[in-house]
């Protein structure tokens, strides 16, 4: 597969597509080496319910990263019963994440940047590159304007660390849009919502919001806005490739 061929084939196909549209495009394209990622969150739960209406062939997956709010995971609970899906859940190492407590201690995310991004990188990017070990292309709920470092999402982009296609039906979609399709199709939703939390994480990285901030002020709030990512989808150097993830690492 070649990345600039791959991404502008498939956006010039899609054009003004839906959601929808842009979901059975990507499973029709990738047929069993596509998977969903999802956080949980109100975006990834728009999606998820797209995927069970229309009946798409699309395995979802989701990270424990061990530090989940008790909402996060009755929420997962919830989804799976009320959608009659398998939520394949992927959970760091162990052995990883006791030599790096040992070695750092359990709240090593407060100390530094580099610290922070350590505990990211053993939580949450190796079981994902662990998930993508057989994928040709994934999907997520990435927004335009979610925050400081996602103004530009396409339907489409090249993830340069996974080397492959990542595909954001909702790319194109407002806060309100998310709100809307919740309401109108009875999404369930993580309770914290509704107290503040737009972006929910891990319990001691998030934090609500005031008014007015930025949508992910709560995330690492004791960072600078241009570093509130995880890794999960940074494009720069510094975060982990594909590669570096084994079959039962």
């Amino acid at each position: 597969m070649t990345q600039p061929e791959t991404v502008q084939e498939l956006l010039a196909e899609l054009g003004d597509a839906s959601a929808q549209d842009v979901l059975a495009l990507a499973v029709h394209r990738f047929p069993g080496r596509i998977a969903f990622a999802s956080s949980l969150g109100l975006e990834d739960q728009v999606l998820t319910a797209m995927i069970v209406e229309s009946k798409l062939d699309l395995p979802i997956f989701t990270l424990d990263t061990g530090r989940l709010f008790p909402e996060t995971y009755d929420l997962i609970d919830r989804t799976a019963k009320r959608y009659g899906v398998t939520i394949h859940t992927y959970f760091p190492a162990a052995a990883e994440v006791e030599k790096m407590v040992d070695r750092d201690g359990v709240n090593l995310f407060r100390d530094s940047i580099e610290a922070r991004k350590r505990c990211c990188e053993v939580r949450k990017i190796l079981p994902l590159r662990r998930a993508q070990l057989e994928l040709d292309a994934w999907v997520c709920g990435l927004r335009t304007g979610q925050g400081a470092t996602r103004q530009e999402v396409e339907f489409i982009e090249w993830d340069n660390l996974a080397d492959m296609v990542k595909v954001n039906p909702l790319a194109d979609w407002t806060e309100q849009s998310v709100m809307d399709y919740v309401r109108e199709h009875d999404v369930p939703y993580n309770p914290l919502h509704d107290q503040g939390f737009p972006s929910i994480g891990c319990a001691p990285c998030t934090r609500a919001v005031a008014e007015g901030e930025d949508a992910r002020a709560g995330r690492w709030w004791w960072e600078g806005a241009d570093h509130r990512e995880c890794g999960l989808h940074h494009r720069g150097a510094g975060a982990v490739p594909l590669e570096t993830a084994q079959p039962g690492s």
